[in-house]
């Protein structure tokens, strides 16, 4: 898929009933260069939504793997668009320590790792954190 996917186009292939609350959470981020919070995406959000709408439409999309979360820490949890929409492989994300950004990093692939015997994974989520290169660039001018 291209890198601006319509919300519409999204919403059609899962199946979902087309809501001006629903398109715009995946156009807020759709448009973001980065992971965001809940508190980020209303603040972008157009549209006066009470906060059940929001939420509801914020739970449909997170079901229906449109959407998946970043758990960075128990204060701290971004989305993005899930891997089934982009058509990504899954990947590390990368949160910064200085300015609290959260970017997917396509390029590093999430090993497979050897478990012990009786177990089996569903699911692997690596979150590396540390400085990113702009706050890195900034503490050196």
């Amino acid at each position: 898929m291209s890198a601006f996917m319509k919300a519409v186009d999204i919403l059609n292939r899962y199946n979902l009933k087309r809501t001006s609350c629903r398109e715009g959470i995946i156009d807020v981020i759709t448009a973001a260069n980065q992971a965001l919070s809940e508190n980020e995406i209303r603040e972008q959000l157009v549209g006066n939504y009470d906060r059940t709408t929001f939420y509801r439409s914020f739970k449909t999309l997170e079901e229906h793997k449109i959407i998946h979360k970043i758990i960075v820490d128990n204060q701290l949890v971004k989305y993005a668009l899930d891997n089934t929409v982009t058509q990504k492989d899954e990947h590390a994300h990368f949160y910064c320590n200085e300015c609290n950004t959260v970017k997917c990093m396509n390029d590093v692939p999430v090993q497979k790792y050897q478990l012990p015997d009786g177990y089996s994974d569903v699911e692997t989520e690596v979150l590396i954190k540390g400085i990113c290169s702009n706050c890195k660039n900034q503490k050196n001018n």
